[in-house]
C-alpha cells in the first residue's frame, strides 16, 4: 500500500511541475503579457518551485521508503539519468526566476513591462526545461519495471 501511495504522490508532484512550467511558458509571450501578467508570473514561479521541491521530496521518499530499497535505486543508472535530467531542468529554471523578480521590481518602480526579447529568452529556457522534464518518464517506466539495476 505504501509503495502505491508513494508512486501516486510522486506522479502527482511531477504533473504539478509540468502544469505550472507550461503555464509560465504559455503566459510568457509578448502578445499575452500585460500588467496583470507580472504578479501572475511570480505567483506561478513560486508554485513551480514548490512543485519542484515536491518532485524531489517524493522521489527521495520513494527511494528510502519504497519496496525496492535505496541500495537498488542508487545503484541503478536509470535513476541517475532521471536525476540528471531533473537537475538540468531545475538549473534552467533559475534564470527565468531571477528575470521574473526583476520584471516585478521594474514594474513596481516604473510601470515598465519586459521587452519582447526578455520574454522570449525566459520562455525559451522554460520550454527547454519543460521538454527535458517530458523525457523523464521514459527512464522512469523502465526503472519501475526493474531495468538497469
Amino acid at each position: 500500500m505504501l509503495e502505491a501511495l508513494l508512486a501516486f504522490a510522486h506522479i502527482s508532484a511531477f504533473i504539478g511541475w509540468i502544469v505550472f512550467a507550461t503555464a509560465q511558458s504559455a503566459l510568457c509571450r509578448a502578445t499575452w503579457f500585460n500588467a496583470a501578467a507580472v504578479p501572475r508570473m511570480v505567483r506561478l514561479d513560486n508554485i513551480l518551485w514548490i512543485a519542484t521541491a515536491a518532485v524531489l521530496l517524493t522521489a527521495l521518499a520513494r527511494i528510502y521508503l519504497g519496496a525496492k530499497g535505496s541500495a537498488w535505486y542508487w545503484g541503478n543508472p536509470l535513476l541517475h539519468l532521471k536525476l540528471t535530467l531533473f537537475l538540468v531542468a531545475v538549473l534552467l529554471q533559475i534564470g527565468p526566476t531571477r528575470q521574473y523578480r526583476r520584471w516585478q521590481a521594474a514594474f513596481h518602480t516604473s510601470g515598465k513591462l519586459p521587452s519582447e526579447t526578455e520574454l522570449t529568452g525566459a520562455r525559451r529556457l522554460m520550454l527547454i526545461a519543460t521538454h527535458l522534464v517530458a523525457v523523464i518518464p521514459l527512464p522512469a517506466v523502465f526503472l519501475a519495471r526493474g531495468w538497469g539495476g
